[in-house]
């Protein structure tokens, strides 16, 4: 009887172990995205730098102040 439950309480001891490393990450698997999400996000970015490229240069630095002076 000793035996049996030293058994469980082994057992129960390793399971709430290996419970505490699955949530670091380490075992878990990233999906693997496809060929459209993949086109998707990059036309995405593109259009993120084409809409990056269309604001115009400041000439001179902003200063709040200048009504103030």
């Amino acid at each position: 009887m000793r035996v049996l439950m030293a058994a469980l309480v082994l057992a129960l001891l390793t399971v709430t172990a290996h419970a505490q490393g699955l949530g670091k990450g380490t075992h878990q698997h990233k999906p693997v995205q496809k060929a459209e999400d993949q086109a998707k996000k990059k036309a995405i970015e593109q259009d993120y730098k084409n809409a990056l490229k269309n604001i115009p240069e400041v000439k001179e630095k902003p200063d709040p102040w200048k009504t103030m002076r």
